[in-house]
């Protein structure tokens, strides 16, 4: 079971971005939905390259950019030539589709919904999230990825290249490094540059907890330092990244078919900060 799970923030058209981005990438699936009060999807679960992402349907009051983008390796021209042109259209270019001293065929680009995807061709096929530093943030990559391998078990920083003077951004920032979370690959960088956005909930991380006790130790982790509590079980770390930590447990009584005690789970849970099982058990049993 994958453990952490990119979770999309959508103005109100999850379910066409879902049916979207499943159209267009291989070994793609949506893989459930749940309605809201409207009868419209609500919340959604769907893969894109064997990858688990979550989706919610929650108005307009946090919107994509590109501080969480995810960056596609793909193996063949044919299929990062398909990508770019299905992403790219309705969308806003950040780096043109070309050849780069890097790649030999890269672009940047926001889609018709704002998130953010980096394609690149390369011998090795993969999906993976992309953390940029920039702001009050940038210079502190390499502080963030030392942090969130301490978090996880099968956590490792797997590959880092720093600037080095004239190259663009200030010497030792981070120009482009790879990490695992519970084995999972995610992508960091810095960058100095003027930039009108930062980390927010439009990209959170979801992570799946076993037990109370887990829920407990990666809450009280994550926001120490600076770190911020919110509400149901969201937070954001000393960085700004924002993460839900979230026990199984939820998702398995939200789910009974009984929507009356499903009901009052939901009710203990938008009531909680940090997410209480006892509580929700409680909640669930009236």
């Amino acid at each position: 079971m994958q453990k952490i799970t990119p979770f999309l923030w959508f103005d109100n058209n999850a379910e066409e971005a879902m049916r979207f981005y499943t159209s267009i990438f291989k070994d793609s699936k949506i893989v459930s939905t749940r309605p809201g009060p409207d009868a419209k999807v609500m919340t959604g679960t769907f893969e894109l390259l064997g990858q688990e992402f979550m989706a919610l349907n929650a108005g307009p009051l946090f919107k994509f950019n590109p501080s969480i983008s995810f960056f596609v390796n793909c193996k063949t021209e044919e299929e990062v030539d398909a990508l770019w042109h299905r992403l790219s259209i309705k969308g806003a270019v950040l780096m043109p589709f070309s050849s780069y001293p890097f790649s030999k065929k890269y672009g940047w680009v926001n889609d018709q919904f704002g998130v953010s995807w980096q394609l690149n061709l390369t011998e090795h096929e993969k999906l993976s999230p992309c953390l940029m530093f920039v702001g009050k943030q940038a210079g502190r990559a390499k502080e963030a990825m030392d942090f969130y391998t301490s978090l996880f078990e099968n956590s490792k920083i797997t590959s880092l290249f720093q600037y080095e003077a004239g190259e663009g951004d200030k010497e030792e920032n981070v120009k482009h490094a790879t990490f695992t979370l519970s084995g999972q690959e995610f992508i960091a960088m810095d960058s100095s540059l003027a930039h009108d956005f930062t980390f927010n909930e439009a990209v959170s991380l979801f992570v799946k907890c076993e037990t109370q006790e887990e829920v407990d130790e990666l809450w009280d982790k994550l926001t120490v330092a600076g770190g911020e509590e919110s509400q149901c079980g969201w937070l954001k770390d000393k960085f700004g990244v924002s993460w839900q930590i979230i026990p199984n447990t939820l998702g398995e009584l939200l789910g009974d078919p009984d929507r009356e005690k499903a009901g009052r789970v939901m009710q203990a849970m938008l009531g909680m900060k940090k997410i209480d099982i006892a509580g929700l058990k409680k909640a669930y049993e009236g």
